[in-house]
């Protein structure tokens, strides 16, 4: 048994678990222990890291998947969704702080390998993990590798712009996919309304919310389509609030992809499956870096 503990900060909450990395990982019945911590502002997020770490207990290793723009060597330069979080150096400081080596990546990079290992994308070749929370976040493996550019800015696809003209997005510029297609964005386009609400109604043949689930299909599938037509992945997992309704809305934004795909007649059609690992899949994946470190 190797125990190791992954952290995944959200944009509402820090969620610390242990897991055996030499365990098959296919449900919260397999994580060992978990704690959890709202997020707090960026000046108190390593306070907070390390008093996660601290209550997780004795672990081979430490990692961390943190939002946003995050080097290589684990400074989080920024990340529109926490306050206050402009060139943080959470791996030096929280290594400092614990007195033990640190792993620190992108979160959308952590979930894209929980869901790549154990998860929806397994056997996967070229697979767009997609993660629909407070924003956006994204990871792409390829081959077994995570794709993080050559600053370890890659990925970061809630901020492709679909709409020049569109609302302003919390990273400063105007009409990001976030804005449109995160949680957020469902609740933008149903006038403050909240998702779950919204969904509910649509079962229920509510023709208002179903209308509004459609245009949320929509903006979701253009960007779906714009990884397909870049990378041409064999899958997409598609991650987050949604996915808890995925028997009802899934039929609607496959239809939504083929609509929006470049020549969908002509292609192998990217399999759009339903994440597995749930709202653990960022903190199971952090735990797996250190694994991966030399193909990451």
């Amino acid at each position: 048994m190797k125990l190791a503990a992954g952290i995944d900060v959200g944009g509402t909450k820090c969620l610390g678990v242990v897991i055996d990395v030499d365990a098959d990982i296919s449900s919260e019945r397999d994580i060992i222990r978990q704690v959890r911590y709202p997020t707090p502002h960026a000046s108190q997020l390593v306070d907070t890291l390390a008093q996660l770490a601290t209550e997780l207990g004795e672990v081979e290793t430490v990692s961390v998947g943190v939002p946003g723009l995050i080097t290589l060597d684990g400074v989080m330069r920024a990340s529109p969704n926490i306050p206050g979080s402009i060139d943080v150096a959470v791996k030096a400081e929280l290594a400092a702080r614990l007195g033990r080596p640190i792993w620190v990546d992108n979160d959308g990079n952590a979930s894209a390998l929980a869901e790549w290992r154990f998860g929806a994308g397994r056997e996967s070749r070229n697979m767009w993990m997609v993660t629909l929370g407070t924003g956006i976040g994204g990871g792409h493996v390829v081959n077994g590798t995570l794709q993080r550019g050559v600053n370890g800015f890659a990925g970061e696809i809630g901020h492709m712009v679909v709409n020049p003209d569109g609302p302003r997005c919390t990273c400063g510029r105007k009409g990001c996919w976030e804005v449109y297609a995160s949680g957020r964005g469902l609740r933008m386009l149903a006038s403050g309304e909240s998702g779950e609400s919204v969904i509910e109604r649509a079962r229920q043949g509510d023709a208002d919310a179903v209308t509004v689930l459609e245009a949320y299909a929509r903006w979701l599938a253009i960007g779906l389509s714009n990884l397909a037509n870049v990378s041409d992945p064999d899958v997409i997992v598609i991650g987050g609030g949604v996915s808890v309704a995925a028997d009802f809305f899934m039929p609607m934004l496959r239809r939504w992809f083929l609509e929006t795909l470049y020549s969908p007649e002509q292609r192998q059609h990217p399999d759009l499956r339903v994440a597995q690992l749930g709202e653990h899949a960022g903190a199971i994946g952090a735990a797996l870096l250190p694994r991966f470190a030399s193909a990451t």
